[in-house]
């Protein structure tokens, strides 16, 4: 049985000691087990306060960080892809300060932004990804973090799309995996088990939603299959519910998020969570 947790950006953008203090007693008396983290700008929440909250209401921590634009590690000036470097190892010291095994999100480029490239562009910007990568994940090994790349939707991002152009940019970096998330992957991948085993071993962390980014269990995803194949892949860590409110207009812009995905905010998480928790016991 995985641990199931939820993402605060379900209620919330961006996260700050207040939210975080009223949302984590809520998200503890729903029962999940773990409360995931955004980092959107740095000192937005205290990170030893949030460790103590979290400990007294017996919640583990996720952690993932957020790339608007500006942030950048390829095609991009020196300023700031160092900036950004700066923001990755900041962020890598939030997640070990608040026990997260692993810091999450598309360490590359900023969500949103695309072009197109020829192969022989593609490869100088994997190369250049992996050279501005490796004093962040010098700092990952320090810290004792992991760093999971996520790919996202050809709508977000033109370069890591699949979880085999993830694993082939990585391949041999140390400190980082893969990060999972079902909503990428329903429409990225053509065989969305086959993608989850090709990266055993690898698999940092995991998000989940149903395939329109509403409730997991209200879509049309197999998710016993989804699950035997993360056992296949050994991955034993949570499964995070990632979602967004529809109620704030940053977030609802830059997620897409048009209409409401549940009757309320509250039953996405509870109703998520006893979907995943029935599927696990039958799987």
């Amino acid at each position: 049985m995985h641990a199931v947790g939820v993402n605060t950006w379900v209620w919330t953008s961006p996260l700050d000691d207040a939210a975080l203090a009223e949302l984590a007693p809520s998200v503890a008396k729903q029962g999940f087990d773990v409360l995931e983290l955004p980092v959107e700008n740095l000192g937005d929440w205290d990170p030893g306060a949030a460790a103590a909250l979290l400990a007294d209401l017996g919640l583990a921590a996720s952690v993932v960080l957020v790339m608007p634009p500006g942030r950048e590690l390829v095609r991009a000036d020196t300023a700031t892809v160092a900036s950004t470097q700066d923001y990755l190892r900041r962020c890598l010291d939030v997640a070990a300060r608040v026990g997260s095994p692993a810091l999450c999100g598309p360490a590359y480029a900023s969500v949103g932004r695309t072009w197109r490239m020829t192969a022989t562009e593609r490869a100088a910007c994997v190369r250049e990804l992996r050279d501005n990568l490796a004093p962040v994940l010098e700092h990952a090994r320090q810290a004792g973090v992991v760093l999971g790349v996520e790919p996202l939707n050809r709508y977000e991002t033109s370069l890591l799309n699949t979880v085999g152009q993830t694993l082939e940019a990585l391949d041999g970096l140390p400190s980082c995996g893969v990060a999972l998330d079902v909503y990428h992957q329903n429409i990225e991948e053509t065989d969305i088990p086959a993608a989850i085993r090709s990266a055993g071993g690898r698999i940092a962390h995991v998000q989940v939603c149903a395939n329109d980014r509403g409730t997991p269990g209200r879509d049309h995803l197999d998710w016993p299959a989804l699950l035997a194949a993360l056992r296949d892949a050994g991955y034993g860590g949570p499964l995070c519910i990632e979602s967004f409110t529809a109620h704030n207009n940053s977030i609802a812009t830059a997620a897409s998020i048009w209409r409401p995905l549940a009757e309320s905010q509250d039953a996405l998480a509870a109703d998520g969570l006893a979907f995943l928790r029935e599927v696990m016991a039958h799987s």
